[in-house]
């Protein structure tokens, strides 16, 4: 039988939130657009009227705020076409096997369904792996939606029912047959772990663990402490709260503009136009607005290929939505096992680190994170050992989220952590200053910026980690016990390539653009101040394009790396629009800047002046009038300065201290109190910052506590695929979070001084969460998440 969605009436796809790691891109995807109908972006949301100069620092509030409360911002399954027809996906029933047949007959005789897509019925499609390969797919050979009757995963859609409207779409799925020869298949990891393997390297971004250095195995039998811990973490979904979607509209000469649900606009057109075997100037890929991602909008959904499908086939406009319960029919972050060692003095001194990792991946592709570098990273120690090693599983191949790796392995290194800290009888946050790290020893190279040692110090002095009594259940408030746990957290600091564009008008107004995203975490509000600030004009002034494809290229949107990329590539544009004034300014007749070098200019409140006599200036527009100009226009691009960058190791830090209370008579866990003490460079705009940092910290305790998945392995499947069963962080969940950003100021990793936020917030939250834990009960908890079946096992 078909597994078609269950019928409801209509949907709402809407709201924010945030996603994760990124890829380069390839160098044919250049700012020339020539070849290509213009089509008019979405306008850009402006900030309020009399908001005025902003500088670098100044917290600012979303001007995406305004259209987004009010229902103007239109996400990627909201947009009108006139001739729309609605597209229904059918999954799979079975993990392994084959399509015998499928029926069709009885959804197509309904008036108003239009068609039945299969492998056997849809429109000519490339087959090499290479067409299907996206900017950030790993080695292997990546799904192939209605390819063939193979099936491959439990979820794996099989057919796609097209109809004039949504409801009919969905009551016809139900009535489409399939029939399978199931196989048999394995989805448990834990039951296959002995046949796994060394991944294949072919992944931008990932770094396969380091050559052992010392002898860890000999260095931990010698060690007078020791600590060997086995951790597990189950798969974990992502949910954004606008469900995946694609919608395909059917312009002039055949021309697609397709707004979707993804985090880089120029990767799901990639995709389209290989896939397909049609030319970029075919293809608009439109993303304005984003509710959240997390990671899932990295790589191009199946929804966006069957979208397409149906569009070509009908020659019409198609739109297709996921269900809630079909946003578990692909990646997740993956079922991970991992055992760290540790090896220690009596006085604390780390003297061996061993820490191994098995993951899932599927049989397709070796998905691949960065989950055991960090243990040889964070602290000093002459003796470590590293391992990463998969298991191809009947899943769909696994995709990143949110601090992807860092979220599993850092989590197991810090309880391991805070489990020696017990065995040496030694403060847990002690334990760490003495093994801190000053240079990362994996790479023989220093830091760029390193703040880990003030977010310690920061945090704690905020937390009052001082009043904290060393032995386990020594503090109670009611019936609860109360537990103090802390943690650190550590994320790369990542730059890639883009491009921007920036025209300055005559009458004063600023417009910057580039094809970058926002899933939320405020890319529109930061471009704006990062341009208004360099061109020292009123924020209400300034206006800065992305989501879409057309513009000039940036990266996909993740890893925390969007502030570091496009807003340095926003401040190179606006420089060189500096330049053009100057010079300009320079021929004017009479100009009190005639023989004024450019270094003793300073562009402030709509004019440029000297900086040592802010009385001698020109406004910019009439810089531009005089000259006979409408407008000044530049195009930067961005490089990331790789020779010098290469001589360090770029990352964020933190240090998170949690409060937690604990019932033991019904096992429940209730988060009171969270400090984030944050080193991520020059914060741009610590309103927006603040708003990630937080998110990452809710994420965290959600990630710690609540969110499980629950797989029959008989079937190969997840059984709990809703948010009725699969229990997310709520807001009676979250109680006091309290962020601190550390001063500091990296020119390595941007020009902005900048790093990225997005990640860092939720990497050692479950760690802390989970030694508070022990802290409050003197019960360890070594898997995720820490239900109360686990808390109230003895």
């Amino acid at each position: 039988m078909s597994s078609a969605p269950p019928v409801r009436r209509g949907h709402t796809p809407s709201s924010t939130a945030r996603g994760l790691p990124a890829d380069t891109l390839p160098p044919d995807l250049d700012e020339s657009t020539a070849s290509r109908p213009y089509t008019e972006p979405e306008q850009p949301p402006l900030a309020p009227a009399g908001t005025g100069t902003v500088e670098i620092g100044t917290p600012v509030s979303r001007i995406d705020g305004l259209a987004k409360v009010t229902g103007r911002a239109r996400y990627a399954a909201e947009h009108p076409a006139a001739d729309l027809a609605h597209g229904v996906v059918i999954n799979s029933t079975i993990a392994r096997g084959r399509i015998v047949a499928i029926d069709c007959s009885e959804a197509l005789a309904l008036p108003g369904v239009i068609e039945v897509l299969t492998h056997e019925r849809r429109p000519r499609m490339r087959s090499l792996d290479l067409f299907y390969k996206d900017m950030t797919a790993p080695a292997g050979s990546p799904f192939k939606p209605l390819h063939d009757e193979r099936v491959h995963y439990s979820g794996q859609p099989v057919a796609l029912v097209v109809a004039e409207t949504f409801e009919l779409a969905r009551h016809a799925a139900t009535l489409v047959r399939v029939s399978y020869e199931a196989e048999p298949h394995e989805t448990e990891l834990l039951a296959h772990r002995e046949r796994a393997h060394v991944p294949s390297r072919l992944k931008a971004g990932y770094s396969p663990p380091p050559k052992p250095r010392g002898d860890a195995d000999a260095a931990f039998a010698a060690a007078p402490v020791q600590v060997d811990a086995e951790f597990y973490s189950g798969v974990e979904h992502h949910n954004p709260l606008e469900m995946h979607a694609s919608t395909v509209v059917r312009g002039p000469g055949g021309h697609l503009t397709i707004y979707d649900k993804t985090q880089g606009s120029q990767n799901s057109r990639w995709m389209v136009s290989h896939v397909f075997g049609l030319p970029r100037s075919k293809v608009t890929v439109k993303n304005p607005y984003v509710g959240g991602a997390f990671g899932s909008g990295l790589r191009p959904q199946y929804q966006l290929l069957l979208a397409v499908m149906a569009a070509l086939r009908l020659k019409r406009s198609v739109r297709v939505v996921l269900t809630r319960q079909q946003m578990f029919t692909f990646g997740h972050r993956p079922e991970t096992w991992q055992r760290v060692r540790l090896g220690a003095e009596r006085d604390g001194t780390l003297r061996a680190v061993l820490h191994e990792a098995v993951a899932e991946t599927s049989r397709r592709e070796d998905y691949v994170e960065v989950v055991v570098n960090w243990s040889g990273q964070l602290y000093a120690c002459d003796n470590v050992r590293l391992d990463y090693r998969l298991v191809a599983l009947d899943q769909y191949s696994p995709i990143d989220m949110r601090a992807p790796g860092a979220a599993h392995g850092v989590h197991a290194l810090e309880v391991a952590m805070d489990e020696l800290s017990y065995a040496l009888g030694m403060d847990p946050l002690a334990l760490r200053l003495k093994n801190y790290a000053e240079r990362d020893a994996a790479k023989d190279l220093p830091y760029s910026t390193k703040e880990l040692r003030a977010c310690y110090e920061q945090g704690a002095a905020r937390f009052g980690w001082s009043r904290r009594p060393p032995q386990p259940r020594s503090m109670r408030e009611g019936h609860e016990l109360v537990g103090w746990g802390m943690a650190t957290g550590t994320w790369d600091a990542m730059q890639m390539f883009a491009r921007a564009r920036a025209v300055l008008h005559a009458d004063g107004r600023l417009e910057v653009s580039s094809a970058a995203s926002d899933i939320g975490t405020g890319t529109y509000t930061v471009m704006a101040q990062i341009a208004a600030a360099a061109m020292g004009l009123p924020l209400e002034q300034v206006s800065f394009r992305l989501g879409d494809s057309d513009l000039p290229v940036a990266p996909i949107e993740g890893g925390s790396s969007h502030v570091t990329t496009i807003g340095s590539a926003v401040e190179g544009v606006c420089e060189k629009l500096q330049r053009q004034l100057w010079k300009l300014a320079r021929q004017l007749p009479g100009s009190p800047l005639t023989k004024v070098r450019f270094q003793a200019l300073e562009f402030r409140e709509g004019a440029m002046r000297l900086r040592a006599d802010p009385s001698v200036s020109l406004p910019l527009a009439a810089v531009l009038r005089s000259a006979g100009k409408d407008s000044l226009e530049a195009a930067y691009l961005l490089l990331p300065q790789v020779l010098k960058q290469k001589k360090y190791v770029r990352a964020v830090h933190s240090a998170v201290f949690c409060e937690v209370r604990v019932d033991e008579a019904f096992g429940t866990v209730r988060v009171t109190r969270v400090v984030s003490a944050v080193a991520a460079g020059r914060i741009i705009n610590p309103k927006t910052a603040r708003s990630q940092v937080v998110g990452g910290v809710v994420w965290g305790i959600s990630q710690a506590l609540h969110e499980e998945t629950h797989a029959d392995h008989r079937l190969g499947r997840f059984m709990n695929h809703n948010l009725a069963e699969y229990h997310v962080a709520a807001n009676a969940d979250i109680q006091d979070i309290d962020v601190i950003f550390v001063d500091e100021d990296d020119r390595i990793v941007s020009r902005l001084g900048a790093k990225g936020v997005g990640e860092i917030g939720i990497v050692g939250v479950a760690a802390a969460v989970s030694n508070a834990i022990y802290h409050a009960t003197g019960r360890r908890l070594r898997s995720t998440p820490m239900t109360p079946d686990k808390v109230m096992a003895r």
